[in-house]
């Protein structure tokens, strides 16, 4: 007869975790388990801790839910011979309590989330074993994929996926089911599903926690949208440096295809379904869906001209879906719980929640998921628990190098696509980069602008020369060799960029300038008229100086 456990040990493993020995720590633990006799009684098992970096590896002893970190492999023999044999706290290896906050502070002090803070995207990550299909199952896991191929039509389940309200979480915020439906009635006998896992854009690392914390989330997500647009191939599209999600997910794939929700005749129907993991080359513009597609295709990863769109022209030309990891996250919460359920969170323009990357000059940086419509005061100042003391916030960057400068004027703003669309700015892929007043705009749109000329494919002009001709205008902006009049061509280069670039990364990199030029006109022209950086930030050069 088994044993009953009485306990269990939670190993965080993410990439930073195992850098700092966590599979040695994990090895120590159940060497010391063994040692006092604990191994039948107490199970030794891993998370993929979601924003504590600075307490890595982090422990969690269940049912007490004491959180320790960080813990080193050589604590492991004490940690087991206090908490385990002994039942005492180990003090000393506890993590500091200001760092327990979202779901960690959760655990320890049994009072729920943040109330600020509703898990929908990230509800498993961190609390299963991504490695167990078993846990993901007894977590309501492959429920919904079992509802949709059992109860619903094809046409019921887009049906409550347009009345939800869900937007694409890539940062266009284009209605989802809209696109579903698009699909739908696409007439060919071969279609694809194409999660867009090519998460490049700088400073975000939000689809990564769901593909490595909960990566049937996505594989379930997949298979409903291929049985409801009439798709039998699934394929994810993941960035090349996500080594250890894609080794998630590959079996993540098998273990699906081993329990049946992978296959043929799924959940005993004539559905059959399969998914394939693809790695990127490293290339940012292969995040724009028509360049992933060419990419897939094993063809250079250049954008396609548009029309013809991908949901009626796609992958091999056949009309194909595609969502990134977020928006495909939702989709199994919101068939389980309705469309209703999901409209409670978020405003009415744009319901659910939204995943968010925090950095920059604040004292708390990781992942959060609230809903639609917080604002930018609320992320700092409950989440990022405040700016650094000395730091006033300045602006922030929503969505990586691509997305909007907005000023600390616009805090207050709720952070949602039709409110931002109102204020001129627009949400992102939602990385949040807080900056204080030590930050010079002009440095910043200079980093900004030297990435996107990197990363131009070259493929149209706007994109290639436009990029390379507003860095130099900036640059010389920089060093105090600028002048007035360059101010209206930068504008200029913008409007082009943005009117005539062949994809979203040639439109987008104008985002930056726009909003510079917007909002911090008056610290740009100190540079120009005075040459002067106002932050100290910028150096001129000694000719100038000179003049000066």
């Amino acid at each position: 007869m088994m044993k009953t456990k009485r306990a269990m040990i939670l190993v965080s493993n993410d990439p930073e975790s195992i850098r700092l020995g966590a599979n040695e720590l994990i090895h120590n633990l159940n060497e010391a388990l063994a040692t006092y006799n604990l191994q039948d009684e107490v199970d030794v098992s891993t998370i993929s801790d979601i924003n504590h970096s600075n307490v890595l590896p982090l422990v969690i002893v269940y049912p007490e839910a004491t959180v320790y970190g960080p813990v080193k492999a050589a604590d492991a023999r004490y940690l087991v011979e206090e908490q385990l044999y002994k039942g005492r706290v180990v003090t000393s290896l506890l993590a500091p309590p200001k760092q327990l906050t979202g779901q960690i502070g959760s655990l320890r002090t049994h009072k729920g989330y943040n109330p600020a803070e509703q898990r929908i995207v990230l509800e498993r990550a961190g609390r299963i074993d991504p490695d167990n299909i078993e846990e993901f199952i007894a977590a309501n896991g492959y429920e919904a994929l079992g509802k949709v191929l059992t109860e619903m039509t094809p046409d019921g389940v887009i049906d409550i996926i347009e009345h939800s309200g869900l937007q694409g979480r890539g940062g266009a915020g284009f209605p989802a089911g809209r696109k579903w439906r698009f699909v739908r009635a696409a007439k060919s006998k071969e279609k694809y599903i194409v999660c867009n896992a090519d998460e490049s854009e700088p400073g975000t690392f939000k689809d990564r926690i769901v593909l490595e914390g909960d990566p049937h989330l996505i594989i379930e997500a997949m298979a409903i949208a291929g049985y409801a647009l009439g798709a039998e191939e699934g394929y994810i599209y993941i960035r090349g440096e996500y080594g250890l999600a894609f080794r998630r997910l590959e079996k993540a794939i098998l273990q699906a295809k081993e329990f049946g929700f992978l296959g043929k005749n799924i959940f005993g129907t004539d559905f059959n379904f399969n998914i394939h993991v693809h790695a990127g080359a490293g290339a940012y513009v292969c995040g724009e869906e028509t360049a992933l597609l060419e990419s897939l295709e094993g063809k250079r990863g250049e954008p396609r001209s548009r029309p013809p769109y991908p949901v009626t022209n796609g992958l091999w030309n056949k009309p194909t879906l595609i969502n990134n990891v977020e928006t495909l996250a939702n989709i199994p919460p919101i068939l389980r719980h309705g469309a209703e359920w999901y409209r409670s969170f978020g405003t009415p323009s744009s319901p659910g929640t939204k995943v968010y990357t925090i950095m920059g000059n604040v004292n708390f940086s990781g992942v959060i998921e609230v809903p639609m419509g917080i604002t930018l005061r609320e992320v700092i100042n409950i989440y990022a628990k405040g700016m650094k003391p000395g730091s006033t916030l300045k602006l922030a960057q929503t969505g990586g190098s691509s997305g909007s400068v907005i000023p600390a004027a616009l805090q207050d703003t709720p952070m949602d696509f039709e409110s931002f669309r109102k204020a001129g700015v627009s949400l992102g892929s939602g990385a949040l980069l807080i900056c204080d007043q030590n930050t010079c705009i002009v440095d910043l749109v200079k980093v900004l602008l030297q990435f996107f000329r990197f990363e131009s494919c070259g493929k149209c002009t706007p994109c290639r020369v436009g990029s390379q001709r507003a860095y130099e205008i900036v640059e010389r902006i920089s060093q105090g060799q600028g002048r007035l009049e360059e101010l209206d061509q930068l504008l200029d280069v913008a409007g082009e960029m943005e009117r005539a670039s062949n994809c979203g990364l040639g439109q987008t990199a104008a985002t930056p300038i726009r909003d510079m030029l917007k909002y911090f006109r008056t610290e740009v022209e100190a540079h120009i008229r005075l040459r002067v950086c106002p932050t100290g930030v910028c150096e001129l050069t000694e000719e100038i100086e000179k003049v000066a």
